[in-house]
């Protein structure tokens, strides 16, 4: 098993990918981040710039530092390649049971035998995830949080059969990435997504049985609760399609009624409506725009409505 983490491959080079990318290489490590498309491994490389550039305006980052860290990142298609010689591989693919299973079965095949091998999952079981693997014992999950090079908290989650040395060493390696790391056990949602999307899911039946409008919900929580966004604008930012498979886990891993996702969530998902990532939600999105404008589909419950 690796203890002494130098290459970290992180295969995705979505948000999450690209931003567990961004504080690998910022931390000095060296980055192998892996997608099927040269154009999506593009993008990832000008989005993680354009981020370090921002930390360089606020005098987080020396320009300096910028140009070392993005000298760190190596981009690859091949999984073999990319894999090779990882000391560490974090997987960030979408969300997806089926995906997941057969990049670590792959993984498994190709990296070196004493290579640990973690998923960004928030919700999908580690143990089933180690299932596929002939390591289980060095299979452990590292759920970063959006934005990742901004967010501390990093969600540890032990598979049933993670071995306690590959967990001390994925806390002190947390540690180094500035991030503070807490440890939770392999229950459906472990502990961020099984506290937060039943919250999330109960807003949106209160908007689904008319109980209140879409602003005075997300006013409500943040004046009232002290939290930073409304649940849902934050199910907006999330993706709504990943909020349904969120309490789809959660509703087939507990079998009970209270996690069962609510209808409005399920037909927005169907019919394309998914937040930020397709421009409408339960909000408008218009590029360039910071104006929180609610969607056209939600104005009639607005007529109460007090803006925030």
């Amino acid at each position: 098993m690796s203890t002494n983490i130098q290459t970290v491959a992180v295969i995705g080079s979505g948000t999450m990918g690209n931003g567990i990318c961004h504080v690998f290489a910022q931390y000095g490590f060296n980055v192998h981040l892996m997608d099927i498309r040269q154009d999506a491994l593009d993008r990832a490389v000008a989005t993680i710039g354009k981020n370090m550039d921002r930390q360089v305006a606020k005098g987080s980052l020396s320009s300096e530092a910028k140009a070392e860290a993005l000298a760190h990142i190596s981009t690859f298609t091949d999984m073999a390649a990319a894999a090779a010689d990882a000391d560490l591989v974090v997987e960030a693919a979408t969300e997806a049971i089926d995906l997941k299973l057969s990049i670590f079965r792959k993984l498994d095949e190709l990296c070196p035998p004493a290579c640990i091998l973690a998923s960004n999952t928030s919700s999908i079981s580690l143990t089933r995830i180690a299932s596929v693997t002939k390591r289980p014992g060095q299979v452990i999950g590292m759920h970063f949080m959006n934005p990742v090079p901004v967010m501390r908290l990093v969600e540890i989650i032990n598979g049933y059969g993670t071995n306690k040395e590959v967990t001390h060493t994925i806390i002190r390696l947390s540690e180094q990435l500035g991030k503070v790391p807490c440890v939770v056990n392999d229950y459906p949602g472990f502990i961020s997504n099984r506290i937060l999307l039943p919250m999330i899911n109960e807003a949106v039946l209160a908007l689904q049985e008319g109980v209140a409008g879409v602003s005075s919900i997300d006013t409500i929580m943040k004046l009232g609760m002290a939290h930073p966004m409304g649940p849902l604008q934050l199910a907006d930012f999330i993706g709504l399609d990943t909020c349904y498979s969120i309490m789809n886990v959660l509703h087939m891993g507990f079998g009970a009624q209270k996690y069962a996702p609510a209808t409005l969530l399920a037909n927005m998902v169907q019919a394309g409506y998914l937040g930020v990532k397709s421009g409408e939600g339960f909000y408008k999105y218009t590029p360039g725009s910071k104006d929180l404008v609610v969607s056209e589909r939600f104005a009639h419950t607005e007529q109460f409505a007090v803006a925030y």
